[in-house]
């Protein structure tokens, strides 16, 4: 039997983050001590209020098919919750509820990009943007960055790579994976190349609430009408109320996109999971006093790790002011990132995620989301490791 696998399947890369997650749970599984910085989740558990509201609903019968793009009540709230944090007017009818943020991501991409489109995409990435580009047919055009400018394209970095046939503008602020956090200033002056030029924005917001060292986030639809109407945003209940396994997201666009998005969502996943909704209601409309809390703590580990990954050979890193990561350069060690990687989980048995994979090989990702114990036997490993490499 010959399985044909199309071309574009073919061409996609597997994601790292989850194939380093995978692998690190198994050597657990078989007994082993493993300390995983790979996974982007956090290790607080879902507020109880949220929970709660999910639990009512099951109890209740909310079990059935909902609109494809989400149940009118949780529309209107995430509606609601633009124009209280964001000062944005969104109708409920500009707001697609999918299932999670990569899923929006990708909704996006597939309803505005097509063959012959490009995408542009600063580098250090989130790794599932070229791939979901690519599945779409066009191309991903890469824009590079490095820790020298805190991994921030500049305008003129932006100018320079539009053509014709650019078709959207990534924007990911705060940034996974570098938690590098665009200055109101600095989104404003991207917009700016983007509405001059005609380029649509996908703005990627799911960590705008987990920021540190009194740094601030502004959408960048928010500066004016012109902006407004270049710009899709995606977002999620994953990060800021811990809600990862619950797959669910939302985007928010000008009215023709979003109902192009909800026609294609209609024809792949239909409706997100109905009782899970019925608890993102809650995680929008009820109380948020989880969140200043699991700041502290991520602000906490966030502090261990940069300054003991900066005391390592070979190894040197610029602080996240934004999300849940930390991503040092290690090219003082000798290795490219999966080697080094590789090598770090054999001999010390720590994971975290190569660079390549973000589109930076001399860099590696680690995840601060869980517990400050696990980081320090994990970084003391690490650092251990880098010693070896010295002699």
């Amino acid at each position: 039997m010959n399985y044909r696998i199309t071309n574009r399947a073919a061409s996609l890369a597997p994601s790292l983050t989850l194939a380093i997650d995978s692998k690190a749970k198994q050597m657990k599984a078989e007994g082993q001590d493993v300390v995983g910085f790979g996974a982007g989740e956090p290790d607080f558990d879902t507020p109880q209020h949220i929970k709660d509201a999910c639990a009512k609903a099951l109890a209740d019968g909310f079990t059935k098919y909902t609109p494809a793009a989400g149940i009118p009540e949780l529309r209107q709230a995430i509606a609601d919750k633009h124009k209280r944090e964001n000062g944005l007017t969104f109708k409920p009818s500009q707001i697609i509820v999918s299932c999670g943020g990569k899923h929006s991501c990708y909704n996006v991409i597939l309803a505005t990009c097509q063959e012959g489109d490009e995408v542009i995409i600063p580098a250090p990435y989130w790794l599932s943007y070229p791939e979901m580009v690519k599945l779409a047919g066009a191309k991903p055009v890469i824009i590079e960055t490095t820790d020298a400018t805190e991994f921030k394209v500049t305008p003129a970095q932006l100018r320079a790579v539009i053509t014709p046939r650019t078709r959207l503008f990534v924007l990911n602020s705060p940034s996974n994976p570098t938690g590098s956090v665009y200055t109101p200033e600095e989104t404003k002056a991207l917009g700016d190349v983007c509405v001059e030029t005609g380029v649509l924005i996908m703005s990627d917001e799911i960590y705008e609430h987990l920021l540190y060292d009194g740094a601030t986030v502004k959408s960048v639809a928010s500066f004016s009408p012109a902006h407004f109407e270049h710009t899709i945003i995606v977002h999620g209940f994953a990060k800021a109320w811990s809600m990862t396994g619950w797959r669910l997201g939302w985007c928010a666009a000008p009215e023709p996109i979003a109902k192009a998005i909800d026609a294609v969502q209609s024809h792949s996943t239909s409706n997100p999971t109905s009782f899970a909704q019925k608890g993102a209601v809650a995680a929008l409309n009820g109380p948020q006093d989880h969140l200043p809390k699991w700041l502290a703590e991520f602000a906490r580990r966030r502090t261990y790790a940069f300054t003991k990954l900066n005391a390592m050979p070979g190894v040197s890193c610029v602080n996240a002011k934004g999300a849940f990561y930390l991503f040092p350069k290690i090219s003082g060690t000798g290795l490219k990132s999966t080697e080094f990687c590789a090598k770090l989980l054999e001999t010390e048995k720590v994971a975290a995620v190569p660079g390549i994979a973000f589109g930076a090989d001399d860099y590696i990702r680690l995840s601060y989301a869980t517990s400050l114990a696990n980081i320090e036997k994990g970084l003391e490993r690490m650092e251990r490791f880098c010693r070896s490499l010295q002699r």
